[in-house]
């Protein structure tokens, strides 16, 4: 590694950096309420999905990182001590309640633009009106509300065309209109029903707060991005956290630079060659990026991750560093599927090494592992088929299941220890 006016990593110590800011590698938080946020502070965000093939994905990225934990643990943060709340990130997701000063911007300029889209959401708010009034008029009145709860008598909204992605019905299109800009937030869940309640009454702190300087928000924020991902190029940076929030990002980078917060930085990949374009790291990553240099033991673990797991979720720079191709295969018809519905890529040490693709039936408590799949390259070592074996048996002990059954679709090269 040279110290003029970049930094020169390898690509495994890109690697290895991403996995140990990511708590991937590196010691291993305890699975209790302060380790969880512990490591939502490392990573910033839990990205919220409603597909539970095997168990809702923000509590997957949970135990990848902390192992088999008590649901309760993150109910805590969430629900009692209000360390963590629902909101946007990258997309909807989990995010640090000490945080609320960067999503501030979103909240308050949310739908104030030109846009065809901006325009047409402004358009139909101000024809719905009176709807937006009578949720917060029962809400205020009744205290927390379920969606279902608010399905007025004698309101008749102006219809919303929906766009396939929104359920098309004007209570819940509200609903998340006024979650987004920040005038109500989930308050609990019940029976994971979103139960709905005045920003105001929830964090009185800060719900009236002003937004901090854009150019604040936009240093903080690719400060926090970097130093969850490691290493990054801006396309990546813009594209984790606040994604495509980050103001004026080269203008940021260029002050970050001078105050000797940031250091730019280039991968050399196997080949020799480099990705193109300037690279970022954190100054004080500096010390952790000289040791993983040298070599030293940087606590490498093996686990699964969600499909929607943080480390993965940008698909281009996924095949850069880790020669991992990902694509969600959920949306893909059943007889085009290459690896199936739910696939839950395999870490390694510092390599996504292969795939599990599987489902938790909860009534029966079985876990059911449909196939494993091995990447060309992976190692054939009985002690990595044991590890890939023991993440495998770990998740299943956190869905709790009684019973964890694989078909004959295993890598001939783990098979001895996948099937014992």
């Amino acid at each position: 590694m040279t110290h003029t006016h970049q930094l020169t990593l390898s690509t495994q110590t890109a690697r290895r950096l991403s996995l140990v800011k990511q708590r991937l590698a590196g010691e291993q938080a305890p699975p209790t309420a302060d380790g969880i946020l512990d490591v939502v502070r490392s990573i910033r965000c839990l990205q919220l999905d409603p597909i539970s093939a095997v168990a809702r994905s923000h509590t997957l990225v949970t135990f990848s990182r902390v192992g088999p934990y008590a649901p309760q643990a993150l109910d805590e943060l969430l629900w009692q001590r209000r360390a963590l709340f629902e909101y946007w990130a990258h997309a909807a997701s989990i995010v640090l309640t000490e945080d609320y000063p960067l999503h501030l911007p979103m909240m308050r300029q949310r739908y104030q633009g030109d846009t065809d889209w901006e325009r047409k959401v402004r358009e139909w708010a101000d024809a719905n009106a009176p709807l937006r009034q009578f949720i917060l008029d029962e809400i205020r009145e009744k205290g927390p509300r379920l969606s279902r709860q608010l399905e007025g008598e004698g309101i008749h909204p102006s219809d919303w065309v929906s766009t396939g992605w929104t359920s098309g019905r004007n209570v819940s299109r509200m609903l998340d209109h006024l979650w987004v800009t920040g005038e109500i937030c989930v308050a609990g869940r019940v029976g994971g029903q979103k139960q709905w309640d005045l920003t105001e009454r929830v964090f009185p702190h800060i719900a009236g707060a002003l937004p901090p300087p854009s150019d604040q928000v936009t240093d903080e924020a690719i400060v926090l991005a970097l130093g969850a991902m490691g290493i990054g190029r801006p396309k990546e940076i813009n594209y984790h956290f606040i994604r495509n929030r980050y103001g004026d990002m080269r203008a940021s980078l260029d002050r970050l630079q001078a105050k000797g917060r940031l250091l730019a930085a280039r991968i050399i990949g196997d080949d020799g060659r480099s990705p193109i374009g300037p690279h970022y790291v954190l100054a004080s990553d500096v010390p952790l990026i000289e040791k993983l240099e040298r070599g030293d033991d940087y606590g490498p673990r093996t686990t699964l991750l969600s499909p929607f797991d943080n480390l993965i979720c940008d698909r281009e720079r996924t095949r850069q560093l880790f020669s991992f191709d990902f694509n969600i295969e959920i949306y893909v018809p059943k007889d085009k599927r290459k690896f199936g519905y739910y696939v839950l890529p395999i870490v390694h040490e510092d390599r996504l090494i292969g795939r599990v693709d599987s489902s938790y039936d909860k009534k029966s408590k079985r876990y059911d592992v449909h196939a494993v799949f091995a990447e060309d390259d992976a190692p054939a070592s009985a002690d990595t088929a044991k590890a890939v074996r023991g993440a495998i048996g770990q998740l299943a002990q956190f869905l709790g299941a009684h019973e964890l059954t694989f078909t004959e679709r295993v890598p001939s090269i783990w098979k001895r220890a996948l099937k014992a």
